[in-house]
């Protein structure tokens, strides 16, 4: 299980302010869990879309858009690296006290229309960064009255941790919208009002060793928009009575309980790296020997240990940071990985049968999830498949161990504790839910099959 931070317990604190008024019964209170912004009203049925997704990631993409010092490379895969630096700057690593000057060159992305007018965005990023480099994430949005949210930091980001600290940026607000660790969400009195984010561009900055004659290489960026309705129930879905199941390596959160307690307090909070790990291992990919040295050589599954330190969020104090996961996974050569919301278990299924596993995060008190033995916050695990009665297949990381992790949870407590924004606690007081939140990472050439999937969930 992951206990998320305070930072996570403030925006759920803000969120159930903000829908105590419209939440039969309910009562403003300090969740742990991540929700949307308000939408609809406790209950309330989703009418229209509410997801929309939009990624750069070939060569017209990084042709497209404003550049200030980058250029579009060609080839196997595309992406944006730096042509000739924009300028220098200082920049003085919050978490190590380090001050390092960087040369720099930006790329800003052209203005998106949302198709959904939107209460949260989350951006998700797939890039290079050896030694010597790392890059920053911003998003800016268009209120649907006319007016912009300033350029908010989604995170600055390496795969090493030598150069400086992987981190999200606290306090950025204004007033209006909030950055909550990875997510950018309507503030609750403005989403009540009516405000959403019509439109919004993405700007990356890339930065290398003054003087280097390389850089990073950003491979794929972009967000998803969404306005998921605050609901405590989610309409079923109908199985389709296919039963399929994906060999996907099992390996338990449990085990690490205690290892490298810099990070995130060891293995009892791991549950996002470790499932990272089994979908990463799942697609054929493994950390080098070289990556994995500094690991006690008498730890089991050491990559689990990897995926965290890789993973580990400075700011937010913890490794469940959602585009960080997925960023992670694309450092493996023929992968990406993207943070998304799907609206249901049949474009779940969707996704399994053309052989692509998931990763779902969710929260529910002991005894909703029949077969868990345990209540959680936030906690993520893996979709593998569905029995012939449309039951979730899932790779729970919260087992004693690896040959316990394969469980079988029943279709509608598992679709509801998944896609609902809004739960009452064993307390009686109502926090929040992640509305559907899932990464998804398939190769970067994914076939026809999985192409087809992934457009049918609209992630394509």
């Amino acid at each position: 299980m992951t206990a998320p931070t305070p930072r996570r317990a403030l925006l759920a604190v803000a969120l159930a302010a903000a829908t105590a008024a419209t939440v039969p019964g309910g009562r403003a209170s300090a969740g742990t869990g991540r929700s949307p912004a308000p939408g609809s009203g406790g209950g309330g049925a989703a009418t229209g879309p509410t997801v929309d997704n939009r990624f750069w990631y070939t060569y017209a993409h990084w042709q497209a858009g404003t550049h200030r010092g980058t250029t579009a490379v060609g080839g196997v895969r595309p992406g944006l690296e730096i042509a000739t630096p924009a300028g220098r700057t200082t920049y003085t690593d919050p978490h190590t006290g380090k001050a390092s000057t960087w040369e720099y060159a930006t790329w800003t992305s052209p203005v998106h229309p949302s198709a959904v007018p939107a209460t949260e965005a989350i951006a998700s990023w797939n890039a290079a960064t050896p030694p010597g480099t790392w890059i920053q994430t911003e998003l800016r949005g268009t209120y649907t009255d006319g007016s912009a949210t300033p350029w908010y930091v989604m995170g600055r980001w390496a795969s090493g941790d030598g150069d400086i600290r992987r981190t999200s940026v606290d306090g950025q607000s204004d007033g209006r919208s909030t950055v909550w660790t990875d997510t950018l969400a309507v503030d609750g009195q403005a989403a009540s009002s009516g405000l959403r984010i019509g439109a919004w561009q993405l700007r990356l900055t890339l930065y290398r060793a003054p003087g280097a004659s390389g850089g990073p290489t950003v491979r794929l960026a972009g967000a998803m928009a969404s306005a998921v309705p605050d609901r405590f129930t989610v309409p079923a879905s109908a199985p389709s009575g296919t039963p399929h199941e994906l060999k996907v390596p099992r390996y338990s959160q449990e085990i690490h309980a205690g290892q490298y307690p810099q990070y995130d307090n060891g293995g009892e909070a791991w549950c996002s790296p470790t499932s990272s790990q089994m979908i990463i291992e799942f697609w054929g990919r493994k950390p080098s020997a070289a990556s994995l040295a500094w690991v006690d050589r008498g730890y089991a599954d050491p990559q689990v240990c990897h995926a965290a330190r890789a993973t580990y969020d400075a700011a937010y104090k913890g490794c469940g940071n959602w585009p960080f996961n997925a960023a992670y996974a694309a450092t493996y050569p023929g992968l990406a990985g993207v943070v998304t919301r799907l609206t249901s278990l049949t474009e779940l299924e969707t996704l399994v049968r053309a052989g692509i596993p998931a990763i779902t995060s969710q929260s529910f008190r002991p005894g909703e999830l029949a077969g868990a033995g345990y209540g959680t916050a936030g906690h993520l695990m893996t979709v593998i498949g569905f029995t012939a009665a449309g039951d979730v297949i899932a790779n729970d990381p919260n087992s004693a161990d690896n040959a316990s992790v394969r469980r079988v949870y029943r279709r509608r407590e598992f679709e509801n504790i998944w896609l609902r924004t809004k739960r009452l606690n064993a307390d009686g007081k109502t926090v929040s839910g992640s509305g559907g939140v899932c990464y998804l990472y398939a190769p970067e050439r994914p076939g026809a099959a999985r192409i087809a999937a992934l457009t049918a969930v609209g992630v394509l």
